[in-house]
């Protein structure tokens, strides 16, 4: 594996660990990842809920619980430390803005487009910029944007395909199309970005993301023009993830046909492992009767079949009769709770062997 470059960071291990909220992807997860060469990231979703203890005001506790979590992993390594930040959140210019305070080397941002992300850069700032797209033309657009409004060009672009976990920017009849697959998309937004990226003699790498499940399916996806990857599945059935052991133990109990396609309250396709909370939304027993967060601006309580934000607290909290665990397509592939290390190096000598199997050939 080629080290992934995005401008003065240097990854070893072209890895980016997904950001997962809520609390599944914290200052365990991140760090760990991050002390093994690849980008370690805290997702900010959520971080009111489970920083509530020192505010009762969802975006106070949410800045402090963000600030708490980059400093918790710096304490741990010194590798690259990343956050994601939802556009589609009602706290995201708080999130943004507390992450490059705090100095975190990238933002990932999608769940929408960050147009307006390059504003919230103060002077001297030396944090990343890396948006989230499900398209070639999406990717031609944001580029755009943010060169004409901000004078800036994104630091590296991740693609991510309908087979990701949680919150997918696809309508649910494209989430099986062969056409918006991941092996379609990404040679697309490759060449689309390649040039951009020449017509302002810069690089932009394309990070690819979305059912990347091995060594092998790493190399090939490279092949088609991505210099790194995202994966989150693979790293919640680790030690360092932060979720509780019963949401991870959920993975492994999970078979293929438990994997689903869910609407969610925010007004997204999105995939989950069934159970039986999922079912009691299906038969029309959850009804939520107030919204105690505001957390997802495309949200209203008064539609919505249960909360959210509550749910999915719950399942980080391991309380999954209360609440659903979000997954990749290859969440029932998962067999075993393994380190952060043994993880990275198994995928290192995945994508090794299969090297050498075709070099032989």
């Amino acid at each position: 594996m080629k080290a992934l470059q995005i401008g003065n960071l240097s990854a070893p291990v072209p890895i980016v660990q997904g950001g997962m909220g809520v609390g599944i992807s914290l200052s365990g997860l991140a760090a760990a990842v991050a002390e093994q060469g690849g980008i370690g990231v805290i997702s900010s979703a959520g971080l009111g809920a489970i920083y509530n203890k020192f505010s009762k005001d969802y975006r106070a506790a949410s800045i402090y619980g963000l600030r708490e979590e980059l400093r918790k992993a710096r304490a741990k390594t010194k590798g690259i430390i990343g956050v994601n930040v939802m556009v589609a959140m009602s706290n995201f210019a708080d999130m943004v803005r507390t992450a490059v305070a705090e100095k975190a080397d990238i933002i990932f941002s999608g769940a929408g487009l960050p147009l307006n992300l390059p504003s919230f850069l103060t002077e001297g700032a030396r944090t990343k910029l890396a948006p989230i797209v499900s398209s070639a033309r999406a990717a031609k657009l944001l580029c755009r944007k943010w060169f004409t409004e901000y004078n800036y060009i994104p630091d590296a672009i991740v693609v991510e395909g309908p087979k990701a976990g949680g919150h997918l920017g696809y309508k649910t009849e494209q989430i099986a199309d062969e056409h918006f697959a991941l092996e379609q998309i990404v040679p697309e937004v490759a060449a689309e970005v390649g040039a951009f990226a020449d017509e302002h003699r810069c690089h932009i790498p394309v990070i690819a993301a979305g059912g990347i499940y091995t060594g092998e399916d790493i190399y090939r996806i490279m092949q088609l023009g991505a210099e790194g990857v995202q994966m989150g599945t693979r790293f919640v059935t680790t030690e360092e993830c932060d979720a509780d052991d019963a949401f991870k133990q959920s993975y492994i109990d999970a078979r293929q046909e438990d994997i689903e396609i869910i609407q969610s309250p925010v007004g997204m396709p999105g995939r989950a492992i069934r159970n039986s909370f999922l079912d009691r939304v299906k038969e029309g027993f959850k009804r939520p009767k107030n919204c105690p967060f505001d957390c997802i601006r495309t949200c209203d309580v008064t539609h919505s079949p249960y909360c959210i934000m509550l749910a999915l607290y719950n399942a980080f909290k391991g309380r999954l009769q209360n609440g659903y665990a979000f997954c990749g397509a290859n969440a029932w592939r998962a067999e075993k709770i393994q380190s952060v290390r043994e993880l990275m190096t198994s995928l290192r000598t995945e994508y090794d062997d299969f090297v050498r199997k075709i070099t032989i050939r």
